[in-house]
C-alpha cells in the first residue's frame, strides 16, 4: 500500500534534475500513504518521471522497494495496492520460466506478469486493489491501470505538454505546472449525489481513471493523446454473469467457499492485521471467517457514540466476545470528532459529503495503534441487497406503492416553492410527497432510484443537472430482467466507487493504515452478479445468503437488528456546536461570489433546520463541505 505520482512531459524540456525534483516533491505530498521509505526513477529523453512512497506489507526489505525494474530492465513500475493471488501467479510463472526473484514482494510478479503473459492477460490474472503506473522503455509507453472495483484510486490529466497522475489530487497541486480550474458540471455532480461523480474529478480535465481501466501514452506523441481500453467491462461481467442454478443451501456453500479464499488471500501480510467489526453482517462474517483460519485471536476494532441512536458498539462487542476476537472499542468524544471537521477537506482533496467520513477516520486511527492491516465488510450492501431502498424503489415503479389522487394534481416547481408549501413530513430535501411526485414521472427504474440517492433533488441552476444520470457517466446501462440486480450494478457502478471505497481509502491512508475488502473479490463479485436477487432479498430478508454464511458461526439473535449506518449526530451538531462554523460558510455574500451556488434555497433549508422544523442536515453538509473545501485549497 503506497501513493504514487509523477508526470510524462512530451515536450522533453526538463533535464533529470528537475525532473527528480518535481517528481519527489509530488509524493512527498503523499508521505501519509506511505512513511516507510521513498522513491524517484526518471527517463529524461522520454521526459519521464515516477515518485513513491512506501507503506511496507509485504516484503519489509529494500527487495521491496520502488519504484522497481524488472531484470530485463525493459519494464519499471511504480504501484499502489496489493495482488492477493501473487504467491499463486509466481508458482505460474515459475512453472513457465520465470525465475531470479530478488524478494517476495507482489510488486515483483506484477513486472514478472507483464513481461511474461502481457499486460492483458496480467491484468486477467489479477486478484488484488491496485492503481500503477508502468513504463515499457521499449516501446516508450506510459501505460495506468486501475482494479476492477475500483478500490484504490489514480488522478490524472493534461496540463499543456505535460501529463500528470497521482494517487491524490494534493500531489498534483505540488507540480508548477498544475492549475486548478473547478469544473461546474462537477460541482453539480456533488450537490446531487454528496460525491464528484467519476469520471469527473472537482478540477476540469483532470479525472479519475475508471475502475477497470487501461490507459496508455507515448513519450514520442502529441500532448493530449491516449489510448484507452478496459481490462474489466462491469456492464458486460453482470450481464455475462454464469446463472447459478443450484438451490439455496448450495448458493450458501458456494459462496462460503468463495469467502474463505478471498479473506484468507487478504490476511497474508508481513505485518500486524486486524479487522474493522461493527456488528453487522457484513464485517462479522468477515471477521467469523479470519478468526477460523487464525493462529491467535483475530484484533478487531469497533467505535461507539454516546448518543444511543447511532450506537452499534455494543453490538460489535456481543459478536467479538462471541468470536472470541482480541477487542478494542473506543467511544467518540464530541469534541474530538469536531476538530476533525476543518481537516475533511485536506484529507479527502475534493468536496465529499458522507458525513460517516468522520467516525471511520476516526476508527482508522484507533485501528493503526495496533495493526498496519485491517479488513473491511465493503461490498456487502451492493453486492447481496443490503439497502431497503433496492425494494422499496423496485415497488414503486412498478406501481405497487400505494398514492392518493390529491397528490397526482400537485407540481413542485422549485425548492423554494416546495419548501414554503408546508407539505409533508420532515425528512430528505424534497420529503413524501416529491418523492411521490417523481415516482410517478419518472421515465426509467434508474431514473426513479437517482432520486434516492439524490440530496439537492430540485435545483434550479442549469449547470447542476447532471446530463448522464446515475450510471458510471457515459456507460449504457445493463440489460438485466432482474430489477433489483440493475440496482444493485448501479451501485456497483457508482456510490461503492465513488463515494464508499473513497471514503474508507483515504480515512485510512491518513492514518498510514491498509484497509481490504474481500467481499469486492473478483470471484465473489461475479457470484453475486449471477446469483438470483431470491437468494439474496427472501422474503423480505435482506442480504440473505450472505447472513446463512454467518449464521453458521454467530448466533442469528446477536446479528437480527435494523440496519444501522455509520454517522454522527450531524443534525444536533449543526444546530449546536458546529452552527457558528456552518453559518460563516454559507452565508450569502460568500455563496453568491461567484454564482456557482443559489444562496436562497440554502438560506431557507438552513433556517428550517435551525428552527427545527425538519432536519436538514444531509443537505447542508453538502453546501457546507463544499464551501469549507474551496477555503482550505483556495479556489
Amino acid at each position: 500500500m503506497c501513493g504514487i505520482a509523477g508526470f510524462l512531459d512530451v515536450a522533453k524540456s526538463r533535464p533529470s534534475e528537475r525532473l527528480a525534483a518535481e517528481a519527489r516533491a509530488m509524493a512527498e505530498r503523499l508521505t501519509h500513504r506511505g512513511p516507510d521509505d521513498e522513491g524517484v526513477w526518471t527517463q529524461p529523453d522520454a521526459g519521464l518521471a515516477l515518485g513513491f512512497r512506501r507503506l511496507a506489507i509485504q516484503d519489509l526489505s529494500a527487495d521491496g522497494a520502488q519504484p522497481m525494474t524488472d531484470p530485463s530492465g525493459r519494464y519499471t513500475i511504480v504501484f499502489n495496492g496489493e495482488i492477493y493471488n501473487f504467491q499463486d501467479l509466481r508458482r505460474r510463472l515459475e512453472s513457465e520460466g520465470a525465475g531470479l526473484w530478488r524478494g517476495r514482494s507482489d510488486t515483483e510478479v506484477l513486472l514478472a506478469a507483464v513481461r511474461v503473459w502481457g499486460m492483458a492477460k496480467a491484468l486477467d490474472a489479477f486478484d488484488g486493489m491496485f492503481a500503477f503506473a508502468l513504463w515499457d522503455a521499449e516501446t516508450r509507453r506510459l501505460t495506468l491501470a486501475r482494479d476492477r472495483m475500483g478500490e484504490k484510486p489514480l488522478y490524472c490529466g493534461w496540463r499543456g505538454q505535460v501529463f500528470l497522475f497521482a494517487s491524490e489530487l494534493k500531489a498534483l497541486h505540488a507540480h508548477p505546472d498544475f492549475t486548478a480550474e473547478i469544473d461546474r458540471e462537477a460541482v453539480a455532480g456533488f450537490m446531487r449525489y454528496g460525491y464528484v461523480p467519476a469520471p469527473r474529478s472537482i478540477f476540469a480535465g483532470i479525472e479519475k481513471l475508471p475502475p477497470g481501466a487501461v490507459l496508455t501514452l507515448s513519450a514520442d506523441a502529441p500532448a493530449g493523446e491516449a489510448e484507452r481500453g478496459a481490462f474489466w467491462d462491469p456492464i458486460a461481467e453482470a450481464e455475462g454473469a454464469a446463472p447459478f442454478e443450484g438451490g439455496p443451501e448450495a448458493a450458501v456453500d458456494r459462496l462460503e467457499q468463495l469467502l474463505k479464499r478471498a479473506v484468507g488471500r487478504r490476511m497474508v501480510a508481513d505485518v500486524p492485521l486486524g479487522a474493522f467489526l461493527s456488528g453487522g453482517i457484513d464485517s462479522s462474517c468477515v471477521t467469523a471467517l479470519m478468526q477460523e483460519v487464525a493462529d491467535r485471536p483475530v484484533k478487531t476494532f469497533s467505535i461507539g457514540f454516546t448518543d444511543p441512536r447511532f450506537d452499534e458498539a455494543p453490538h460489535a462487542k456481543a459478536v467479538a466476545r462471541h468470536l472470541k476476537t482480541d477487542h478494542t472499542e473506543h467511544y467518540v468524544d464530541p469534541n474530538a470528532a469536531l476538530k476533525l471537521v476543518p481537516k475533511l477537506p485536506e484529507v479527502y482533496d475534493e468536496p465529499f459529503a458522507d458525513a460517516s467520513a468522520l467516525p471511520t477516520m476516526m476508527l482508522c486511527a484507533l485501528t493503526r495503534r495496533d495493526v498496519t492491516t485491517a479488513l473491511s465488510g465493503d461490498g456487502g450492501d451492493e453486492l447481496f441487497c443490503g439497502y431497503p431502498r433496492y425494494r422499496a424503489a423496485v415497488d414503486k415503479f412498478r406501481g405497487d406503492a400505494p398514492m392518493s389522487p390529491s397528490m397526482m394534481k400537485v407540481t413542485p416547481f422549485g425548492p423554494l416553492n416546495l419548501l414554503s408549501s408546508g407539505l409533508g413530513k420532515p425528512g430528505r430535501f424534497g420529503d413524501k410527497l416529491w418523492r411521490k411526485m417523481s415516482d410517478r414521472s419518472a421515465p426509467s427504474l434508474e431514473s426513479l432510484y437517482e432520486g434516492y440517492m439524490s440530496r439537492w433533488r430540485i435545483w434550479d441552476r442549469p449547470a447542476a443537472e447532471p446530463a448522464e444520470g446515475y450510471f458510471r457517466r457515459g456507460a449504457r446501462r445493463p440489460r438485466l430482467e432482474d430489477d433489483l440486480q440493475r440496482l444493485m450494478v448501479a451501485d456497483a457502478l457508482t456510490y461503492l466507487p465513488d463515494d464508499l471505497l473513497v471514503k474508507i481509502d483515504r480515512a485510512s491512508m491518513a492514518a498510514s493504515l491498509e484497509a481490504r475488502a474481500p467481499l469486492l473479490s473478483a470471484d465473489v463479485v461475479r457470484f453475486a452478479w449471477g446469483l438470483p436477487s431470491a437468494l439474496k432479498l427472501r422474503e423480505r430478508t435482506t442480504k440473505w445468503v450472505l447472513r446463512e454464511v454467518l449464521y453458521r458461526r454467530v448466533p442469528k439473535p446477536l446479528i437480527e437488528r435494523p440496519k444501522a449506518g455509520f454517522e454522527p449526530p450531524l443534525a444536533d451538531w449543526l444546530r449546536g456546536p458546529l452552527r457558528d462554523w456552518a453559518q460563516s460558510l454559507i452565508a450569502s455574500d460568500k455563496l453568491a461570489a461567484d454564482g456557482l451556488i443559489d444562496p436562497e434555497p440554502v438560506r431557507a433549508v438552513w433556517e428550517e433546520h435551525l428552527k427545527g422544523q425538519r432536519n436538514w442536515h444531509f443537505e447542508l453538509w453538502t453546501v457546507l463541505m463544499l464551501q469549507s473545501w474551496r477555503e482550505t485549497w483556495s479556489v
